[in-house]
């Protein structure tokens, strides 16, 4: 008694159009004419005749490319410990400037946020363009000195 058991797992793939006999020959399963026996046709989204989803759907919303200011958001706990790691000095002005230069915040970034998260000791001199209530209680604290354009 002989057991013919497949070893292989993967299933071999027809290979089409290799003659009428093969079962898959001549048209090679496509059938006869129209746009889906060709090559390289893709009918994405096409309902038969239904309305496709995405043109269903309302169009929402509005977002202009142009003037859009890119917001870097730092937070107390982040900068305790770029001081603790000397990569900011204590004694200097923290400003967008400086970050940038340090290369701790990307070079297009136009404005950057303080947010009060963590624990924070020591003295600072700060100027930011935005500034959470947490991070200004915090700073009050420690006695730092803070210039921000507007509080958010």
């Amino acid at each position: 008694m002989k057991l013919n058991l497949k070893l292989k797992t993967k299933e071999i793939k027809k290979r089409l159009g290799r003659g009428i006999g093969s079962g898959k020959g001549k048209t090679s399963g496509r059938g006869v004419k129209g746009q889906k026996s060709r090559s390289g046709v893709a009918i994405k989204s096409f309902e038969g005749g239904q309305m496709p989803l995405y043109r269903r759907l309302p169009k929402r919303g509005f977002n202009p490319i142009k003037n859009k200011e890119k917001t870097a958001i730092l937070n107390l706990s982040k900068i305790q410990l770029l001081i603790d790691k000397k990569i900011i000095p204590t004694d200097s002005k923290i400003d967008l400037k400086m970050l940038k230069l340090k290369k701790i915040i990307k070079k297009n970034i136009t404005k950057f946020k303080i947010l009060g998260n963590g624990d924070f000791s020591g003295k600072i001199n700060l100027d930011t363009d935005l500034l959470s209530k947490s991070a200004k209680d915090k700073l009050t604290k420690t006695g730092s000195t803070f210039i921000s354009k507007n509080n958010s």
